[in-house]
């Protein structure tokens, strides 16, 4: 039998999910091919709408090499696992001549774990286990989630909490779950043949494509020992959240509870000495945490560098300690004993690697109202963990709607650890970017304006001119708002001040309801307004007539004390480079990009992108931080801008009267 041509296999998966085969989605599942081929790696852009969950599962799986797809959110995992992926699978079966197997695999974390559900949960207080749900008043919060865990446990096939519907708090969940630092071991857990963590890593072995996320990804990278099986392919959706994510992952923490916990957790089962040797320990490092001013520790003051040393001393003898002593009066012993050890070895390897002050880690002390003081550390950058772990022995496809950044690849490659496309050398991953472009008409659907009129905006300074503006345009486009803000108390001012304003055109807020309730409420609505921060700026999609205007406050760099994006800033230009282009305009240009994706999600939409910022109309810089964007049409008129955002909302509303009279 002839083997069946990628044309043919990609439009026979297209048909299956009831979608139109679009030239962008085409072009990209080509490059895909080829790479996969020839085992090079790809950066494609794809734009909203072009189907790319299908212009990489298809050539993938045509090529009937294992491949792993890591996302950055439960919505697309979800997407690929209950929907692209059982549609493709079946529609290229009778071509292909076989059904490729699929499996979901996250951190152990996520499933449910049966020794603490049937055997108890590790307390800090006293020796043993205690049953949680004996402890938890069952008409409590608490007490309900973890009734319906228990209930959960006889039903579920997997164990993953994200297929507990509807959800449960972290607190709940924290009693029925173990990290990976926490887990027994199948071998040694009673448990061991039913675990859910274990039947789904069985599962990815077996499976020709495993589903994943970034954190995982990382993980699997950063620490040497394999979570992931054997693979030939990687491809890496929603690429431009991986730097972040991989930082988070390679990012320690030591704060005063975390500390106290692990003394708590150790002090049954090791000596005297040792306890009261990391006792003390703890004791001196809490009181400098209340000492200390938040910031960036470019050197670690002499004080906490001994109270570091003092507390890495006291984890290793307690750790030696755990190891060399058995109490049989403890119940479930070696339950006890993991969480113990894992507390203590979190603790030791955070401080031993503060005080050994790599020049590649940034350390800052922060304070927060609600959590308290914690010290951090984390890399200076990923980049060169990334091009030895992720580009090694394997091909890579990397893709998203926002990885061409000023006009080509080369800020997000620099970021992933690539060299500028095309440089030769041995020892440097080669790959190449394809742009696919988008389905959507960008010019026509939308429009880009800037307020050039407004004062520039100070930081956190007070912006009567933008809040009147906003408000204008707000009442032009009839509600149908989304607001992005560059911070939490920019958000909350706005949404305080234009609900006195405009109390016809109600007003949701980021924080004050869950963000799903949010976005249901906001699409629901047409006249409502969403205001919010960084997560919407990355995670509303809401087709239609109920999102036509959005609104940037100003432009989001970083801000000037924000530790670790000032350090990275500070090396590049030590290096000769432009550190505020490489670092700070290139996190504005990339989350810019992102936002004004909320406005076209549909071939049908309308609208207006709003920038409150005269820089990027005025500043050098903007003129990168546009060739970033969609290819709106660009203005700065503001009454062009509002006579286009009324003829869209009337539009709008004759649709609405239409679709109701019907």
């Amino acid at each position: 039998m002839t083997k069946p041509s990628l044309p043919e296999l990609l439009h026979a998966a297209v048909t299956a999910v009831g979608g139109t085969e679009r030239p962008g989605q085409v072009t990209m599942a080509e490059a895909v091919a080829e790479a996969i081929d020839d085992g090079s790696h790809l950066l494609v852009q794809a734009g909203t709408g072009t189907g790319k969950s299908l212009g990489y599962l298809v050539p993938a799986l045509a090529h009937g090499e294992r491949v792993v797809v890591a996302t950055a959110t439960l919505a697309l995992q979800r997407q690929l696992v209950e929907r692209d992926l059982p549609r493709t699978v079946d529609a290229l079966h009778p071509l292909l001549r076989r059904r490729p197997e699929f499996a979901m695999l996250k951190g152990r974390s996520n499933y449910l774990c049966l020794h603490r559900l049937h055997e108890g949960v590790p307390q800090d207080e006293e020796e043993g286990l205690f049953d949680q749900f004996e402890a938890a008043a069952p008409t409590s919060k608490l007490g309900q989630d973890l009734l319906r865990l228990r209930d959960w446990s006889d039903e579920t096939e997997t164990g993953d909490r994200d297929n507990l519907t509807p959800g449960v708090s972290d607190r709940a969940w924290a009693q029925v779950s173990v990290s990976s630092r926490e887990c027994l071991g199948a071998t040694k857990c009673a448990y061991g043949a039913e675990c859910f963590a274990e039947m789904a890593r069985e599962r990815a072995k077996l499976a020709e494509v495993v589903v994943t996320n970034h954190a995982l990804l990382a993980i699997d990278a950063i620490e040497g020992a394999p979570v992931l099986p054997q693979h030939e392919v990687l491809i890496v959706d929603e690429a431009h959240e991986l730097v972040s994510r991989v930082t988070g992952v390679a990012t320690g923490e030591l704060t005063p509870g975390q500390v106290n916990r692990a003394v708590r957790r150790a002090a049954k089962l090791v000596n005297e000495k040792a306890a009261d040797q990391l006792q003390t320990a703890a004791e001196g490092f809490e009181r400098l945490m209340e000492l200390a001013l938040p910031g960036r520790l470019e050197e670690i003051p002499e004080d906490l560098g001994y109270a570091l040393m003092a507390l890495r001393d006291a984890c290793r003898t307690v750790i030696s300690a755990i190891g060399a002593t058995r109490d049989k009066s403890v119940q479930d012993e070696d339950a006890v004993r993991k969480q113990a050890l894992a507390s203590v070895e979190t603790v030791h390897d955070v401080s031993e690697r503060i005080t050994n002050g790599s020049e590649w880690d940034v350390v800052w002390y922060e304070r927060h109202d609600r959590f308290g003081a914690s010290l951090r550390v984390a890399p200076m950058s990923v980049s060169g963990l990334l091009r030895e772990k992720l580009f090694a022995d394997r091909s890579v496809v990397l893709t998203s709607a926002t990885l061409k950044l000023g006009g080509d690849f080369n800020g997000v490659g620099a970021s992933l650890g690539l060299a500028p496309e095309g440089t030769e050398g041995d020892d440097l991953p080669q790959w190449k970017g394809v742009d696919v472009g988008s389905p959507f008409d960008y010019p026509k659907q939308g429009i880009l304006y800037v307020a050039k009129h407004l004062s520039r905006p100070a930081r956190d300074g007070d912006r009567a001119d933008m809040l009147d503006e906003l408000t204008e345009l707000i009442q032009a486009a009839g509600g149908r708002t989304l607001g992005l803000f560059s911070s939490m108390r920019a958000a909350q001012l706005a949404a305080e001040e234009l609900r006195s304003r405009i109390p016809e055109f109600p007003i949701l807020l980021q924080g004050e309801e869950t963000l799903g309730e949010l976005i249901k409420n906001f699409a629901a609505d047409p006249r409502t307004c969403l205001f919010g921060t960084l997560s919407l700026w990355q995670g509303v999609d809401v087709p239609g007539p109920s999102c036509q205007l959005v609104v940037m406050d100003k432009i989001p760099f970083p801000r000037p004390d924000d530790p670790l994006m000032s350090a990275r800033q500070k090396a590049v230009e030590d290096a000769g480079g432009n550190g505020f282009m490489a670092v700070a305009a290139t996190h504005a240009a990339l989350l810019m990009a992102q936002g004004a994706g909320r406005l076209v999600r549909a071939s049908g939409d309308r609208g207006v992108v709003a920038v409150l910022d005269q820089r990027l109309a005025t500043a050098r810089y903007g003129s990168y931080l546009k060739a970033s964007l969609p290819d709106f049409w660009y203005t700065t008129d503001r009454n062009q801008v509002r006579r286009s955002l009324a003829a869209i909302d009337a539009a709008a509303q004759k649709a609405e009267a239409q679709a109701g009279d019907e």
